[in-house]
């Protein structure tokens, strides 16, 4: 009779496990479905597209080949809106997650008012990308924005108010400056709830041990986000390489292409000059850089990571 009950006992914890290892791929299976149909098939079909000729009043759609590719690399406009990413991307990161860091360091220290410097702080990232462009719109306008009086202060011997938006050596950094602004709350806030995560027994113990406040940052509080400001790197290339709606509604990608991102170039291309197949061409192009450069930083999250296990 216990033989039996013991048997009873085992055959249901082993139903129960198979019920277990089941439960996570049943509850995986809605996020996999989701991907595939809304992500990856659009993106084979980006690449079959590829190696096709669709353009709108040419005649029906035929197999070219690698005709889409070799045009992209003669293309000029391409490797220029490569060199645009590039730099905005690089420029984006930096900024926003500089200024991210910073302001998590002053929202974690003791002040009054500081859950309500919080709450400003996070206005950019919830304000809709169509208001935060307008205010930079009035703020850089030529005839009348508050810029001018600031450039004047500063530059007294100017004669003529800057065109901002409309010069070809202050769009980009003022659309990084707009891009930055919108996103760095974002991070701040990530960076804030990692930094009150750390033990404050560690930076008691670097007190005792005489750590001046730079050498407490420096052993204590960046190993510690380290790991977060890599991820927090990740997704800020990801949104910055993918950034349209900032850019566009602000310059269009001008003047003289000079703000004219991968996405832009994609949008016009497919869009404006209903060139579809090297519109998706472009697109490919640009999802291999972004894949590239996320492997490159899962590469260093792991090797980061190592180290700090050692």
């Amino acid at each position: 009779m216990a033989i039996q009950a013991g048997t009873n006992v085992r055959a249901v914890k082993a139903e129960a496990h198979r019920r277990r290892d089941y439960l996570p791929y049943l509850l995986a299976l809605p996020i996999i479905l989701y991907e595939g149909v809304f992500i990856l098939i659009p993106i084979i079909q980006q690449i079959g597209s590829s190696f096709t000729s669709d353009v709108i009043g040419m005649g029906d759609v035929r197999w070219v080949g690698l005709a889409n590719y070799e045009r992209l690399w003669n293309d000029r406009y391409f490797w220029n809106s490569i060199r645009v990413t590039l730099g905005f991307m690089s420029a984006t990161v930096i900024v926003s997650v500089g200024l991210g860091l910073i302001a998590a360091l002053i929202m974690n220290q003791r002040f009054r008012g500081r859950s309500i410097v919080r709450t400003v702080m996070t206005l950019p990232w919830a304000f809709p990308e169509l208001p935060a462009v307008l205010v930079f719109y009035w703020i850089f306008n030529q005839n009348f924005g508050v810029a001018n009086v600031f450039a004047h202060a500063i530059m007294p011997w100017l004669e003529q108010n800057p065109r901002w938006l409309n010069d070809i050596n202050l769009a980009l950094p003022l659309v990084v400056l707009i891009a930055a602004w919108k996103a760095f709350p974002f991070y701040g806030l990530v960076t804030l709830s990692v930094l009150q995560s750390i033990p404050h027994e560690l930076y008691e113990a670097a007190r005792v041990d005489g750590a001046t406040p730079a050498q407490s940052f420096r052993y204590v509080t960046l190993p510690e986000i380290i790991p977060t400001l890599m991820l927090m790197g990740v997704l800020a290339c990801i949104f910055a390489f993918r950034q349209f709606v900032l850019i566009f509604l602000a310059t269009g990608g001008g003047p003289a292409r000079v703000t004219e991102t991968l996405v832009i170039s994609v949008y016009k291309t497919a869009f404006a000059s209903f060139d579809f197949s090297y519109g998706a061409t472009i697109g490919v192009a640009g999802f291999v850089i972004v894949f590239a450069i996320t492997v490159m930083f899962a590469y260093l999250q792991r090797r980061q990571a190592a180290e700090l296990a050692a």
